[in-house]
């Protein structure tokens, strides 16, 4: 599952490049995935990797939120409690959180949040 997510995010990340060229730089994701040995997941650790966190951040702010998380999800996916609980902590702060399961949902959401002021 986690690379139908992968693909999904490409594809949503591609487009937004050649659709907000000025923005580009304003959308990215953490690096949080991936398999890694325990002096390495240690080191991470301690620069402040953190559960849950999104998959992309969209730091532009518009409509009262001081920036867009995004964390994609196929259909089925569903939110681990870090990522409810991460979700939690930045709602909190004024930031727009939404989970994203489809091509036309990511495209949707980015038009909305980047035209409609």
């Amino acid at each position: 599952m986690r690379h139908l997510e992968s693909k999904l995010q490409q594809s949503c990340v591609g487009w937004f490049r050649l659709q907000y060229r000025p923005l580009t730089l304003n959308l990215f994701t953490v690096g949080n995935g991936g398999a890694r040995s325990r002096i390495e997941a240690a080191i991470m650790n301690g620069e402040g990797v953190t559960a849950g966190v999104a998959d992309l951040l969209l730091l532009v702010p518009r409509h009262n939120y001081h920036g867009l998380c995004i964390e994609m999800k196929t259909l089925k996916g569903r939110q681990a409690e870090s990522q409810k609980l991460w979700q939690q902590a930045v709602e909190a702060q004024g930031y727009r959180y939404e989970v994203v399961r489809s091509f036309d949902e990511f495209k949707k959401l980015i038009d909305w949040y980047l035209k409609n002021e």
